[in-house]
């Protein structure tokens, strides 16, 4: 956290990050819940198990990109399809993959979607969850059940966790998400989202934004929260909605000699310095950020 120059090299400042990428959407139908948004962190956790990212040093009055990605839609309009992949969310050099979406109740689209973390199955042919790809960001989606007149979705993977399998009667519940104290409290980011269900209960949302699935006849799932990158909902039977994603969120925590620029197309704040840092949170668009 401190200015670093050198015989011919620019000043730098010395960038913590959470980038947290937009959650997938929840299939339709007895569906999955969507995978959680990938999440990358240099501080306190990151995603998928791995060891803390590093940080990245940026030259001051230059610009670094950032974008914030948004929640892939539910799959909606009796279409029964897998829901929509989330959008990556970029800091510099640093990507994190939007989630999978979870399967709907249509050949071809019931496994899973990979992604940041993957989606979950649909209840249907018992499907199978997607994967986390790429690696390090996230886990797996659970694998739906089909029991006689029972269908359950698996629950999307977290940022912490893998999506949990259906059993008995009971739909997947999405992956717990990550908790940080980048911004000087902790929070938790990136949960699954849970499965939907013909005859059964449905999957809660992952701790970290990820939204419940419904049960209700024609139900829709819940949405992913909001700059957390949770994964939606699976929908119930008789072509219930999945939940949208959530959007995604970068958090940068630098040293309080300094000050950043949001540029233009980026929707973001800057904290007041405390404890040595302060901490510029953008919660959506596609820019530029700077430092002096």
């Amino acid at each position: 956290m401190q200015i670093f120059a050198g015989v011919g090299a620019a000043a730098v400042v010395t960038v913590d990050f959470l980038v947290v990428a937009g959650g997938g959407g929840g299939g339709e139908d007895m569906a999955g819940g969507g995978g959680a948004g990938g999440l990358r962190c240099t501080v306190t956790a990151t995603g998928g198990g791995g060891s803390l990212e590093s940080a990245v040093d940026i030259p001051l009055n230059t610009n670094a990109s950032v974008t914030v990605g948004g929640g892939g839609a539910g799959a909606s309009g009796n279409t029964n399809l897998r829901g929509a992949n989330g959008e990556n969310s970029v800091f510099s050099t640093i990507t994190s993959t939007g989630g999978g979406g979870g399967g709907g109740n249509t050949v071809g689209f019931r496994t899973g979607g990979s992604g940041g973390s993957g989606g979950g199955g649909a209840g249907n042919s018992s499907s199978a969850g997607g994967a986390a790809s790429p690696s390090g960001q996230g886990f797996a989606g659970g694998t739906g059940l089909e029991s006689g007149s029972v269908y359950l979705g698996g629950g999307g993977g977290g940022a912490s966790e893998v999506g949990a399998d259906s059993s008995g009667t009971q739909a997947g519940a999405g992956g717990d998400g990550v908790s940080t104290d980048i911004t000087g409290s902790s929070v938790q980011y990136a949960g699954g989202g849970g499965g939907g269900t013909l005859n059964g209960t449905a999957g809660g949302g992952g701790a970290g934004g990820g939204g419940a699935g419904s049960s209700v006849q024609g139900g829709t799932g819940t949405a992913g929260t909001a700059n957390t990158g949770g994964g939606g909902g699976g929908g119930a039977r008789s072509d219930g909605d999945g939940g949208n994603g959530g959007s995604g969120v970068v958090i940068l925590r630098y040293a309080d000699t300094f000050t950043i620029t949001i540029g233009a197309g980026l929707t973001g704040t800057e904290s007041a310095a405390s404890g040595g840092y302060k901490r510029a949170t953008i919660t959506a668009g596609t820019g530029n950020v700077s430092w002096a």
